[in-house]
């Protein structure tokens, strides 16, 4: 498995970055009780505006520190139009009691692929406490999932604040974390007692450090670190109008 081989969107993130961001994680995770988890795969997605960033971690024991395997840029909830929430923040795990599916590839009334060409897997972590974006904020209940957008209109703006208030990933990180089990620890578990899933990839590389937990955070930095950079002008000439209300 190789992040640097199969992902095609990726960021190049510093070593002391790196680190920071393996100690905000071991935070987030000892602050819901998780601090010992170790042995699998954790994603890491932090939500502040000048950021937008996924990172993928791994320790072998609760001794060790985080270490990044791969990060890439992602769009979080972008506040000021109405059903948009602020992507929340906290540990969210991933288990078939919430039903992962799969895109159908087809366009919205604005032309946009909201989940992306069809086969790409929606990963859903059910309804959760949101924050509105809208009218006089408050909490309500929304769909949190991470998936893949419009590879032509919506995916090259990765990288700035752009959805509903899910995490939208790259197409290819998408196929990545689905091929090779890197979220499916439970499922994994209900296919060894006998449960089968037609979600499942039947190609996908089945792994031992197989994970659960989505992490999202906010560093609250309010200038944008070199090692993510904002997405082109070429980019936006791309977005239809309504573009930005997909998922």
């Amino acid at each position: 498995m190789t992040y640097t081989h199969d992902v095609t969107r990726r960021l190049r993130v510093p070593a002391a970055a790196q680190r920071a961001y393996g100690e905000r994680l071991q935070q987030a995770l000892a602050a819901d009780g998780l601090g010992d988890l170790a042995g699998e795969y954790v994603v890491l997605v932090d939500r502040a505006a000048a950021v937008q960033a996924l990172f993928v971690y791994f320790r072998a024991t609760a001794s060790n520190a985080w270490l990044m395997i791969g990060a890439s840029p992602v769009a979080t909830g972008l506040p000021g139009t109405y059903d948009h929430f602020l992507t929340p923040l906290g540990v969210f795990e991933h288990t078939p009691a919430n039903m992962d599916f799969r895109a159908e590839g087809t366009m919205n009334d604005n032309g946009i692929r909201g989940y992306g060409v069809r086969d790409m897997r929606i990963f859903d972590f059910g309804w959760v406490d949101g924050q509105r974006g809208w009218g006089k904020g408050g909490m309500s209940e929304m769909r949190f999932q991470m998936h893949a957008t419009d590879p032509e209109r919506l995916e090259p703006l990765l990288g700035i604040r752009h959805s509903k208030g899910c995490v939208r990933i790259p197409a290819s990180l998408n196929v990545f974390i689905d091929r090779h089990d890197l979220l499916d620890a439970d499922y994994d578990a209900r296919v060894d007692a006998g449960k089968s899933f037609w979600v499942l990839h039947p190609g996908r590389d089945i792994t031992p450090w197989a994970g659960r937990y989505v992490v999202v955070v906010d560093s609250a930095r309010r200038t944008r670190p070199a090692w993510s950079p904002l997405p082109g002008r070429a980019a936006w000439a791309r977005v239809p109008k309504g573009g930005d209300t997909a998922d």
